[in-house]
């Protein structure tokens, strides 16, 4: 299914079965090792993919969501090895009601990777979603034009330390502004 997030349309499946998770890689014709990022329908329900919670985390969740970041947290071992990296389990919580009605549904998070094929851009518009990927999706949901200029901000978090992995939305002096304490302008 693709889906509008607050950024661009999303492909989304249920992340927790092995046959939806094929489908999605062949829809974008996706190279296995690139995780699939997820959005979740509030924190607890994105925290509850973690093995722990880093107090970083924590306030970038608190200063950001709902809102186009995220965060890379350690993820539990019994997730999918399509959902995880080296760094852990990548997952926000969007502002759209549509993606956020849609884990919510599900009652666990759902994936968020663009609605594109792999290398090109992501779509803002069903239109261009439909076009990249015509009848290999069943359902297409519409949302208006998706207007973002940017990505999500994509943010590593460990017990230790932080680190941008992708600059999006949200730039790197304002998570590090909210990770040394400043409050946002």
């Amino acid at each position: 299914m693709v889906y509008p997030t607050e950024t661009f349309y999303a492909l989304g499946a249920d992340p927790f079965s092995r046959t939806a998770l094929e489908q999605l890689f062949r829809v974008k014709a996706r190279e296995p090792g690139h995780p699939i990022g997820l959005i979740a329908a509030d924190t607890s329900m994105a925290f509850s993919l973690a093995r722990e919670v880093p107090i970083d985390a924590r306030r970038l969740a608190d200063a950001f969501w709902p809102g186009p970041l995220t965060i890379v947290i350690p993820a539990r071992d019994d997730l999918p090895p399509e959902l995880t990296g080296p760094d852990g389990v990548a997952v926000r919580v969007s502002p759209n009601p549509v993606a956020r009605a849609l884990a919510a549904g599900l009652e666990h998070p759902i994936t968020a990777t663009s609605a594109n094929l792999s290398g090109k851009p992501p779509a803002g518009s069903l239109a261009e979603a439909r076009a990249m990927l015509g009848a290999k999706v069943k359902v297409y949901l519409e949302g208006g034009n998706l207007m973002a200029s940017a990505p999500s901000t994509l943010v590593a978090v460990n017990r230790e330390a932080w680190k941008m992995v992708r600059t999006g939305a949200i730039s790197e002096d304002q998570i590090a502004a909210v990770l040394a304490g400043e409050q946002l302008k």
